[in-house]
Order: C-alpha cells, then sequence, then structure tokens
C-alpha cells in the first residue's frame, strides 16, 4: 500500500510548520502565538509546536480541526495554482477553518471573492500534492 503524498508548507529540513506558531492558538486565543519547542508534534512529516500541553491535546485529538488549509500555504496563490509562502499576519478563520495568504494586499483579493478563491483553490490542491508532494 502506498503512501498518500503531502504538501505542507515548513521551514526547510527544520520541518517546522506555521513557522513555529501554535495552530490551536488562532482557535483558542484568536491571535498568532509562538509555539513552545519543547511543546511539539509531529503530524502528516511536519513537526508542529504548541504553546501549552492543552493545545497539543487539543490537536492531537483532531488535527483537521486545526490544520490551515492548502497545507499552510498562501491559499490565494494555489486558488491560482501556485504555491505562495504566507504572512502569518493574514491568517484567518472562516466557516471554521484556518487560512493564511502571501501578504495584506492578496489577503484583501483573496477575500472579495472568498467563495469563488476558495473552490479554486480546493479544486486546484490535488494536482499541487500531485505535482510537489513527497
Amino acid at each position: 500500500m502506498s503512501t498518500p503524498l503531502q504538501l505542507i508548507n515548513t521551514a526547510g529540513a527544520s520541518g517546522i510548520a506555521l513557522s513555529g506558531f501554535d495552530p490551536v492558538a488562532f482557535f483558542t486565543d484568536h491571535r498568532p502565538v509562538n509555539g513552545d519547542p519543547s511543546i511539539c508534534g509531529k503530524h502528516l512529516e511536519a513537526t508542529y509546536l504548541f504553546a501549552t500541553q492543552e493545545h497539543k491535546d487539543l490537536f492531537v485529538r483532531d488535527p483537521e480541526k486545526y490544520l490551515p488549509q492548502t497545507g499552510g500555504f498562501c491559499t490565494f496563490g494555489v486558488s491560482v495554482g501556485a504555491l505562495f509562502p504566507v504572512d502569518i499576519t493574514t491568517w484567518q478563520i472562516r466557516n471554521g477553518k484556518l487560512y493564511f495568504n502571501l501578504n495584506p494586499a492578496i489577503l484583501t483579493a483573496f477575500n472579495a471573492e472568498f467563495a469563488g478563491n476558495v473552490a479554486k483553490a480546493n479544486a486546484n490542491w490535488p494536482g499541487l500534492v500531485e505535482k510537489n508532494g513527497q
């Protein structure tokens, strides 16, 4: 049985996702919070850092709830078939899902046609994973 391809925006060889920010904190603290390297966990070959053990426990119980969309890449970029890095300050939770974008200007463009851009990103994501995944 083959392992499904994965594509996650990580920091080079360290494999740390979200630039070390705690994925759960976006939902619980409503802001970016740096994770503590001593409270970490792996999911889909990426390492996530957490601010508290409670956040790590929440993530372990339901990682899909807290994972960013499009592997943590710029969702607008994915909507146009490209993989762009993200500016953590562009985070937003919409419809219970975490999104990031390249910069504030791209975030504005993304939000101008939010539903359409999400639909395009969701349609493009499998092909980007197939082309660039591991």
